[in-house]
């Protein structure tokens, strides 16, 4: 069974852009840019404290991502243009990262 976290379509528009359908037909489209800012993996958001210790506005407005590859069924691994790439991006969290942006 399919929710409203599942997408339908995963598309690497260009380098700096990746744009996701979902099953309830919403369309996403996240910058390089969001994405390296809501980056959860340890590295970005201390294990212990939960935290935010990597700077959102440190990120450069020209970042692209280099390689975006599925992880199972549930996520998205992202190698970003600034060489960072330990972040594994669940689609529930990148839903959550949507309509964010979205307002």
């Amino acid at each position: 069974m399919s929710g409203p976290d599942t997408p339908l379509v995963i598309t690497k528009s260009d380098p700096s852009r990746v744009d996701i359908e979902w099953a309830d037909g919403v369309k996403t489209s996240l910058s390089a840019q969001l994405l390296r800012s809501v980056c959860q993996c340890a590295n970005c958001v201390d294990e212990v404290t939960g935290r935010r210790v990597h700077d959102p506005a440190s990120v450069p407005a020209d970042l692209t991502t280099t390689v975006v590859e599925l992880v199972g069924h549930y996520a998205l691994s992202i190698h970003f243009s600034d060489g960072h790439d330990t972040g594994i991006f669940t689609f529930e969290h990148l839903r959550r990262a949507g309509e964010a942006a979205a307002g």
